[in-house]
């Protein structure tokens, strides 16, 4: 099927409807477009033996291909049309589309992760789902209403149910991504716009798993300046921090901290990820003022703290600084809270507190004991979608 040819009468004829029967637990889809319908139900109940093949413990960050993904049109009147699943498979547009030649997408990410009794667990999509209208905005794109895009995240975490990982051993990680399909030759937007969610099981976001990281901090290359796009998740955001991030991990450290493009001085990010530090009682990060992307992570890590009973700030924070604190962590949602066990900077390596009995450790705890059930969700940051 080409999303490029459809027109917006097209558009509005291609309706995919699924109903969930909860006698039989499957799941049953039916189109308007032969293309689209699937022949057969898929079951949306857990059976560990449905991925017998699936090795768990040796899940990684890195693609799986599922079964099914979820997309959205945006036609003429700049409001998208209701949804469909399909196969997971291959997506064509033209090759002038915006997204291809002037990097016109946003992206985002979430996890589903799985209790013990069975039921899906999905942390936060309306936070995920404001900060892509946000980022929508700054990249002149038309984006999904919030309820649309938890509509589409919920479809395409229950299609791909087998997909989720058994409890401790994972998470299906759901990939929202807006682009401008529609084809230009002159800078401009893009006259149609394609919403997809699609999904993949996946483990340690760091390759040597729950290893304190390692952190190079770069000085040449920056990651953001003011009156750019580093406060969203803008798909050019990521290919300009790929050299320092390729350079850094040839010389064995796990990731990159950039610094601020106007002083180089000040911490701004980790590659995909947020920064804090510990000093005392005091937890300190940058401000999201333009250049650093606000987290959801992030955002919830310092609601937690601030219950907790710390003290935490959100201020320009100095390499010097940095130097002197007790602790360093970073927040994401690939990487959840990741502790930092050594900062190298212009060739000193700085170290600092690690493992059991750490506020990184508490914090870290705190949130996936939440977005995995085994915690109170006081704050109802948590939907059950199965």
């Amino acid at each position: 099927m080409s999303f490029r040819s459809l027109s917006f009468q097209r558009c509005l004829q291609t309706f995919v409807a699924s109903s969930f029967n909860s006698k039989d637990k499957t799941y049953r889809y039916f189109s308007s477009n032969p293309a689209f319908a699937l022949q057969q139900p898929r079951k949306a109940s857990y059976n560990e033996d449905e991925n017998g093949d699936m090795e768990w413990k040796k899940l990684g960050f890195g693609p799986v291909s599922t079964d099914f993904m979820y997309s959205m049109k945006c036609c003429e009147d700049g409001k998208f049309v209701q949804g469909n699943l399909t196969h997971y498979g291959n997506i064509e547009f033209s090759p002038f589309a915006a997204v291809l030649n002037y990097g016109q997408g946003i992206i985002e990410g979430l996890k589903v992760n799985r209790k013990e009794d069975g039921r899906l667990l999905l942390f936060r999509p309306d936070q995920h789902a404001l900060r892509m209208k946000m980022g929508a905005q700054r990249m002149c794109m038309p984006s999904p209403s919030i309820h649309q895009f938890i509509h589409a995240v919920k479809q395409t975490a229950l299609a791909n149910i087998r997909w989720v990982p058994p409890p401790g051993k994972g998470s299906l990680y759901i990939r929202p991504l807006l682009i401008g399909s529609g084809p230009v030759l002159g800078v401009g937007p893009a006259p149609e716009y394609m919403f997809l969610t699609y999904a993949s099981p996946v483990g340690n976001y760091f390759k040597q798993g729950k290893t304190p990281l390692s952190l190079y901090v770069e000085e040449e290359e920056v990651r953001a300046f003011s009156g750019g796009v580093g406060g969203v998740k803008s798909v050019s955001n990521y290919g300009p921090v790929l050299k320092a991030l390729v350079r850094a991990k040839t010389l064995g450290f796990s990731d990159v901290l950039y610094l601020d493009s106007v002083n180089k001085k000040y911490l701004e990010e980790v590659s995909a990820s947020n920064i804090f530090t510990l000093k005392g009682n005091v937890i300190s990060t940058p401000p999201t003022s333009g250049t650093i992307l606000p987290g959801i992570t992030r955002k919830s890590i310092i609601e937690i703290a601030l219950g907790l009973g710390f003290q935490v700030e959100e201020r320009s924070i100095s390499v010097r600084e940095l130097t002197e604190a007790d602790e360093v962590f970073c927040t994401g949602t690939a990487v959840g809270v990741a502790a930092v066990g050594s900062v190298t900077y212009r060739g000193t390596r700085f170290e600092f507190k690690v493992g059991e009995n750490t506020v990184c450790q508490a914090l870290g705890s705190t949130l996936v004991g939440i977005q995995t059930g085994l915690t109170e969700d006081k704050k109802e940051w948590i939907i059950n979608i199965h």
